[in-house]
């Protein structure tokens, strides 16, 4: 069994769904592929409702959606702050996700990236922010933003933000067991995971 993972670390609920989704899929001895996105295109293509929500908030509504993300950090033991930066520009870290990969070390630079912007609420935009990203990770800096500059890692990006709306898909984290059975959004963890234990039994 495998399990794709469409991710922006601009969002929060992807931060919850990253701390899990590799241990559930070590448990179920299924094959974890990583899907960096850029979320803004996948809402600019089919989900612009979320502009109209932000400009136009509920205020119960609001207040509601920040307790249930606090609860879930507790839940998790993480810490989800409040970036005075919201939303991101999400382009340079997530493009930077395939020169980890190159590296074998995206995993620790996803963690990195979410716990800069998340819980230490640095804007990742920021060379200097990343730059403190990559070298916690082991990355080098030169290499690193060379790459991230090259057209073959932009396409890399826009290739799987495509891919995700084309497959039905229309936020972070979107999640596929065997390519068509879609679980979207951190909450879904639990229905994915029963998925994969039918799947072994």
């Amino acid at each position: 069994m495998q399990v794709e993972y469409f991710f922006d670390c601009s969002s929060p609920w992807t931060y919850l769904a990253y701390t899990r989704i590799e241990s559930i899929c070590e448990r179920y001895s299924a094959a974890l592929i990583w899907k960096p996105i850029l979320v803004g295109g996948v809402f600019n293509s089919v989900n612009a409702s979320v502009y109209e929500q932000r400009a136009n908030p509920i205020a119960v509504k609001s207040a509601y959606y920040q307790k249930d993300l606090t609860d879930w950090a507790e839940h998790q033991g993480i810490v989800i702050g409040t970036p005075a930066v919201f939303p991101v520009n999400s382009v340079k870290a997530m493009r930077g996700c395939f020169v980890a990969q190159e590296k074998g070390l995206l995993s620790d630079y996803v963690g990195h990236v979410f716990h800069s912007y998340w819980t230490d609420l640095n804007d990742i935009s920021k060379d200097e922010v990343l730059e403190d990203i990559l070298d916690k990770t082991g990355l080098d800096r030169i290499e690193f933003f060379q790459k991230i500059t090259d057209q073959a890692y932009k396409d890399k990006l826009r290739a799987n933000t495509e891919e995700l709306v084309r497959r039905g898909g229309f936020g972070s984290p979107t999640m596929f067991v065997n390519e068509s059975d879609m679980y979207f959004g951190n909450d879904r963890l639990v229905l994915l995971e029963a998925t994969l234990a039918r799947g072994v039994d």
